[in-house]
Order: C-alpha cells, then structure tokens, then sequence
C-alpha cells in the first residue's frame, strides 16, 4: 500500500471501500458515518506485521482485545477512527504502522441485547437494542403509553456491578413539552417500567 497510510476498511456484504487520509471526503455518507455494532466481527490488520493482527467480535462492553496493548473500544465508532486509534498505539512498538480495520460479519440483530419495556404501555415488548436508543425510542416502539399511564414516574433499571441502580424517567415531559434531561440512552439488559394510576 504505498502513498498515505490506510486509515480504515470498512467491508459491507461484497463490497469493500479503503480509506486513504486524502480520499475519506469522497466517501458516500452511509459508509462514511456507519458504527460499528456490538458483536460485529472485526479484522485488525497491521501490515507487514501479521503477528500484531486480530480477528474477533466486539463484546458487550463495546471493546475488541488485540495484541500488546489488550482491549480497545471499537463498539459505537467509526471504523477509520477505530484505525487511526490503533496506529497511535502500535506506533510505540512498529514505525510507521499501516492499519485496516475491517468489519467482516454484520452479526444478525437476533442476537444482540435487548431492553424490556413494560408497564402501561400498549404492548409491552423486548425490543432490540439499536446504536443511540434513548428511553423514548423504546417507549415508541411499544406503541406509547395508556391512557392510565403515570409517564413521569417512569423507571430505568439498570444492572451496575453486583447490585441493580434504578433511573427516574419524567418520559411524559420528554414527550409532551420536549424536556431531554431524562430521557437516557439505554444500554443492554435495561428495563423500563411505565406505572399505571391507581383508582
């Protein structure tokens, strides 16, 4: 690969685009802001140094471990930058490296984490977890609430460490006057709860 170094690959089904410093403007916009998802398949490849490359799923926590500096965040990045990322670091042990990150596997949304909405809501559902989903997004998706539904004492449940941190949700001042302030992006195994009025 001569010229500029390759900054990222980003492999979609047949179709691979490389990303040269100078050629990333050109890009089109799907594949220029696309992010990598939770248990993608990535290549890591260094050139000329094979030994330092890497082939796995992004985990859970969104990271890929590779060789000699161990986990590195690629869940919810962009592929180039995930590749300029790791050229910085391998600069401390390889001159010059040449990076390419490659997304080999769009792994099916079945298998993905899930949030649970439930509660006073039309149909209380799993719904698959999607990059930058909010606690609205997943409310919608349920159809909205009832009519019954006490919206701002809504609750997000999440699991943190060995114990389970419960969120206030004032979901009816998002919806209806637009307030975002607790309107959370959620993360996998969340759990919603929407109350219903007591008569």
């Amino acid at each position: 690969m001569g010229g500029r170094n390759l900054l990222g690959c980003l492999v979609l089904g047949a179709a691979a685009v490389l990303v040269h410093a100078a050629e990333a403007p050109s890009l089109s916009s799907a594949v220029a802001s696309y992010h990598i998802g939770i248990d993608n398949l990535i290549d890591f490849l260094v050139w000329h140094n094979l030994d330092l490359s890497a082939t796995g799923p992004v985990r859970l926590d969104g990271k890929i471990s590779l060789p000699l500096f161990g986990d590195i965040l690629a869940g919810a990045c962009v592929p180039q930058d995930v590749a300029v990322d790791v050229k910085q670091k391998l600069e401390t042990y390889v001159g010059d490296p040449q990076v390419a990150v490659i997304v080999t596997e769009l792994r099916s949304y079945e298998y993905l984490p899930r949030v649970r909405v439930t509660g006073a809501v039309r149909q209380p559902v799993s719904v698959l977890l999607r990059q930058g989903m909010t606690v609205l997004d997943a409310v919608l998706a349920t159809g909205g609430t009832t009519d019954f539904a006490v919206s701002d004492r809504a609750a997000l449940s999440r699991k943190e460490g060995a114990g389970t941190h419960t969120y206030n949700v004032r979901l009816g001042r998002t919806m209806h006057k637009g307030d975002l302030d607790t309107n959370l992006v959620v993360e996998p195994g969340d759990i919603i709860t929407v109350p219903e009025r007591l008569f």
